[in-house]
Order: C-alpha cells, then sequence, then structure tokens
C-alpha cells in the first residue's frame, strides 16, 4: 500500500508549486490568484529508497518496481471555511479522504506574491486552517449526534458507542483542542476511525521559504517547528521552487543543482520520511530475477497481512515467510548466499514484518 497525503493551506502559499514539482506534471495550474485549484488534483510519484537499487543490482533483477504516494492538491482555503466560504465546501470533501494532511505554510516574504490575509505569519495561518476544521467537526459531530437519537432511545449498540466517541470528540473540540488529541481505547478504534473527522487526520507541516533560505529555514521555519513540537507534529523545511526547477532536470544535473544549494537531498525525499514517520509506515522488498519491488506497510503488520498486499491470495492461504533483512542480503551476496551463511529465516503467522526485510511468501491457492 501506498498512502494519500492531501496538500492544504491557504491561497498562495505554494501548494501547487509543490504538487507541480513532486509530481513531475502541471496539472496543477500555479498562478497568483487565490482558486486556481478548483478540483483536487492527484498524482503518483515514486517513493524514492536505495535499498530497491542495491537489491536490484545484486539479484540482477530486469526491473525495479518503487512503491507509491499519492498526493491530492486541495483547493485553497480562507477563514469561514466551516461556514462555506470560498471553497470551503469541497475543500472540507475533498480533505476527508485523504490518509494526512501536509500542511503547506508561507514562510518566505515576496512583496509580487498576494497573501490572502496581508502577511506572512505562518503560525497564525496554520491556525486558521485548524480553527475552520475544528469547528466543521463540530458542525459534523451536532448533525450526528441529532441523527442518532432514535437509535438511541431503542438502545442500539453501534448507536451507543457513536455518541459515546462523538461526546469525547466534542469535549475535546470545545476546548480548542483537534480530535487526534482524544485517547481512543483499541476496541473503539474501528469505530472512531469510521466518524471520519477531520482534526482526526495527521498532520505534517511543510515550511515553503526562498530558495536561499532552502538549507538552513528561516526565523518562520523555526516558529513553525517549535509549533510543530508542541502539539506533537512534525514539520520540514522545503522551497518550492527549487523542487520545482529540479523537476526539470535529469539526474546528473539535479545533483549538481542540489550540491550548488548546500542540499544533499531534494525535499521530495524528506516529505516522503516524514509522511512515512507520520503515519507509521515502512517497507519491505521482493526480489527476483524478473524484478525487485518495494511495498509499503504500516508497522507491526504481520507476514499474512504484509503478503496480502501483494494479493488477497497470498494471505488467505498463507503457509510461511521466508525473511532475510535487507543488510544480510546485501552482506551475503544475495538470496542463495544468505542461505548459504544461515540468515534466511522461516517465519509464521505471528511474524512482524520489519522495515527492510526481503520476503518470498509461500502460500496454498
Amino acid at each position: 500500500m501506498g498512502f494519500k497525503m492531501g496538500i492544504v493551506g491557504l491561497p498562495n502559499v505554494g501548494k501547487s508549486t509543490l504538487f507541480n514539482a513532486l509530481t513531475r506534471t502541471a496539472a496543477a495550474q500555479a498562478a497568483n490568484f487565490p482558486f486556481c485549484t478548483i478540483e483536487p488534483n492527484v498524482g503518483e510519484v515514486a517513493v524514492p529508497d536505495a535499498r530497491l537499487e542495491k537489491l536490484a543490482e545484486i539479484a540482477r533483477s530486469r526491473q525495479t518496481i518503487p512503491t507509491r504516494m499519492t498526493f491530492v492538491d486541495i483547493a485553497g482555503l480562507v477563514k469561514g471555511a466551516s461556514r462555506g466560504e470560498g471553497l470551503g465546501n469541497q475543500f472540507l470533501a475533498n480533505i476527508r479522504e485523504v490518509d494526512a494532511i501536509a500542511h503547506v505554510l508561507r514562510c518566505f516574504e515576496d512583496g509580487d506574491v498576494t497573501h490572502v490575509e496581508g502577511r506572512v505569519d505562518p503560525v497564525a495561518d496554520a491556525e486558521t486552517i485548524e480553527t475552520e476544521l475544528m469547528l466543521a467537526d463540530i458542525d459534523s459531530i451536532e448533525k450526528r449526534r441529532a441523527n442518532l437519537q432514535r437509535k438511541l432511545k431503542g438502545g442500539d449498540k453501534e448507536a451507543v458507542q457513536q455518541e459515546r466517541l462523538l461526546k469525547q470528540a466534542l469535549a475535546a473540540l470545545e476546548e480548542g483542542k483537534p480530535a487526534r488529541t482524544v485517547a481512543v481505547d483499541p476496541e473503539d478504534a474501528k469505530a472512531w476511525k469510521m466518524l471520519q473527522l477531520l482534526t482526526t487526520k495527521p498532520v505534517l507541516y511543510v515550511c515553503n521559504v526562498a530558495e536561499d533560505e532552502a538549507a538552513n529555514g528561516n526565523a518562520h521555519s523555526r516558529a513553525v517547528a517549535e509549533m510543530a513540537e508542541a502539539q506533537g507534529n512534525a514539520s520540514v523545511v522545503i522551497s518550492a521552487r527549487i523542487e520545482e526547477e529540479i523537476a526539470q532536470l535529469d539526474a546528473e544535473e539535479a545533483e549538481m543543482f542540489l550540491e550548488e544549494m548546500g542540499l544533499a537531498e531534494p525535499g521530495l525525499d524528506r516529505l516522503i520520511r516524514a509522511g512515512y514517520e507520520l503515519l507509521n509506515l515502512e517497507t519491505y522488498f521482493t526480489v527476483g530475477p524478473k524484478e525487485a519491488r518495494a511495498w509499503t506497510i504500516r508497522r507491526g503488520t504481520l507476514a499474512p497481512q504484509a503478503a496480502g498486499v501483494i494479493h488477497g491470495d497470498f494471505e488467505r492461504g498463507f503457509i510461511r515467510a521466508e525473511t532475510i533483512a535487507y543488510d544480510d542480503f546485501v552482506a551475503c551476496g544475495g538470496e542463495q548466499g544468505a542461505k548459504e551463511a544461515g540468515k534466511m529465516r522461516v517465519e509464521g503467522k505471528a511474524y512482524e514484518v520489519k522495515d527492510g526485510d526481503v520476503l518470498h511468501f509461500l502460500f496454498n491457492a
């Protein structure tokens, strides 16, 4: 599995420029006026992972297939979106469909690019969007609770559970806290997710800085980092303009350009790693002469469910998984060397797949 990340923010903060760079397309029109992105644009990018190329080299795989991440560029938000102002209704509907939110914040000064509020204050911008999402959640909760009354009178167990969870969420929101701050018991996790509250989405703050500040950030990005840490969220510093330029270069030119800018890697790599951390994701590999392929799973996934990411039959008929750690596969020069060195393990249904595992599944058809 990959995951879907919604790119959100106030108008003119660099959302569409970043989206264009990340997906190497011009699908999202980037222009200096609000609401130039009216419908959400969706793009997929390969997740960069040097381990995949190394595995393919050792196994002499004919092709490599990286795992992929989906980015959704969502229309710009303005104050009052929870009441339908601007394109608020589309924004709120589209954001429900993503797994996480990449909240792009303007951390650059540029008199030629209009700010919808007439000032550059990324922390205030973040608070504006968070407030609108919380207001939208409060409105949604109140409507749902009203609709549950008949079922509650009838003693419906699911309705009772929903009412309890909605009250917990509402209590947090009324204290000015997002719903993701609510401690949810494991037995309530599925029902909680089904509520689809906007403020349960994990948030990654993306500080869009000027090109000459991409390496070290600035006072604005540092203020965002402090805010993110206090909230238990994450932040990354990116120059959307630099990413846009890199997207037009070949690999050798991009490497030279990054070196000139004092950057060790593209912002995309940092963004994806931060996104993986945000959603507790990890990668395992399948390797053979035909292809070397990366697969994304959540941390803690057991072997049968990891197999099910490839095909449902693999999970249903799971017998065992032949497992080699990435470092052992490389050190032993491949599968045969790992076998001879006793580094291949046979794991059963209770095995928790680790990041970097090279797996071969055996199953009953």
